[in-house]
């Protein structure tokens, strides 16, 4: 029985991730999409999200690569030891992976963001186009319920009647999750929604109308920055991870064609 996908191993240097790879049949090199989870998440994500998206992904003819951040799922070390920097270096790493693969083409390349997984997508999208000049390796972006800036996370973290409890270590205990002190400085110091404007290619924005988790203003922001080269999707009624079958399957369905038209 021939395995689903591949379930492998990244070796970054900030530890080893635990990755999920799907791989359509082809006899030549195809496109790909690495998919970046959310805060505390993981690369299933919630009701299976990613798995569901992968699968339609790659039964498109497009690959797909889906990860744990460091910390995350079954990747190392601890969570407590993440930061935004931290989760924008493994996606660097996850996209240079992938670019090494023989059954990828390298040219047709996209990356995927959910939530705090869409402001790393969107930070290594518009860092990857200043380093070559404009001509990045990311040939389309998309983001789903993407955190344009952490100001609403900040003052949540920062307040210290609401911030999760401190632990002897200097940890806070965020629903059974360590954060480390590092997180609050990474948060502050960078903007996705500055940072995205480099970004040349075609993007695509998904959002829920009533995500109460990130505002909607958030994707006007992505979308008013991008200009033209972004489309906006609604889902209507939808929350923060699309959790219906109908809103689930309209965002796979929107992302799967706006893939399939960009990296064709």
């Amino acid at each position: 029985m021939v395995p689903p996908h591949e379930l492998l191993w990244i070796e970054t240097p900030g530890g080893c991730l635990a990755a999920s790879f799907h791989l359509p049949e082809s006899d030549g090199p195809v496109p790909a999409v690495m998919l970046c989870h959310g805060f505390t998440g993981h690369r299933g994500e919630a009701h299976f999200l990613f798995v569901e998206a992968a699968r339609a992904f790659a039964d498109a003819g497009i690959a797909a690569l889906r990860f744990d951040f460091r910390g995350s799922g079954e990747s190392e070390p601890a969570f407590s030891q993440m930061t935004l920097d931290t989760e924008i270096a493994d996606a660097e790493a996850v996209l240079q992976y992938l670019i090494s693969r023989p059954e990828v083409d390298a040219g047709r390349i996209a990356v995927l963001g959910l939530s705090m997984g869409g402001a790393v997508a969107a930070c290594l999208a518009g860092r990857d186009s200043v380093a070559r000049s404009g001509q990045g390796r990311i040939a389309a972006l998309v983001l789903w319920a993407p955190v344009a800036r952490f100001d609403g996370l900040l003052v949540r973290l920062s307040d210290p009647e609401a911030a999760p409890p401190m632990l002897p270590d200097g940890t806070r205990d965020l629903g059974g999750i360590a954060i480390g002190p590092d997180l609050l400085e990474s948060l502050a110091t960078t903007v996705p929604v500055k940072e995205v404007a480099a970004y040349t290619g075609p993007a695509l924005i998904v959002h829920g109308t009533n995500d109460q988790a990130v505002p909607l203003s958030h994707a006007h922001e992505y979308r008013c920055v991008l200009g033209h080269r972004a489309t906006l999707h609604l889902v209507e009624g939808a929350d923060h991870v699309f959790s219906s079958i109908p809103w689930q399957t309209q965002a796979i369905w929107v992302t799967t064609e706006f893939l399939v038209k960009h990296l064709a």
